[in-house]
């Protein structure tokens, strides 16, 4: 099991990683999996991740007291709505499927929004 949380673990880091020029991929929830999956597999892996300059503190919040950043919650919204604005503009979609993408971004958002503040 070892290996195979290492090795999920680094997957995960590969796409945290791919998620910081992607904008439709995020890049902090691959990296709070991939230091969950080296818990269980590297404890040098896992200190790398919690003691990095750039996402070392996110990572520790997140851990510790399950919080985001203020300035994580404003970018989601605002990655979030531009997100739907080309959603709605470039695809067209019909009302049914225009509701449902709304809600899911909606919840997501109420979800981000309604964890503490780090």
């Amino acid at each position: 099991m070892r290996g195979l949380f290492l090795a999920l673990g680094l997957g995960f880091v590969g796409l945290g990683f791919l998620g910081i020029f992607l904008p439709v991929l995020p890049t902090t929830p691959f990296l709070i999996l991939a230091a969950a999956c080296f818990t269980r597999s590297s404890p040098r892996l896992e200190a790398w991740l919690l003691d990095h300059s750039h996402f070392g503190s996110t990572l520790r919040d997140w851990r510790e007291r399950g919080a985001i950043s203020a300035r994580a919650k404003w970018l989601a919204l605002a990655g979030t709505s531009l997100g739907f604005v080309l959603f709605y503009f470039d695809s067209e979609p019909g009302l049914l499927l225009t509701l449902a993408v709304a809600l899911l971004m909606l919840s997501g958002l109420a979800y981000v929004f309604t964890r503490p503040s780090a």
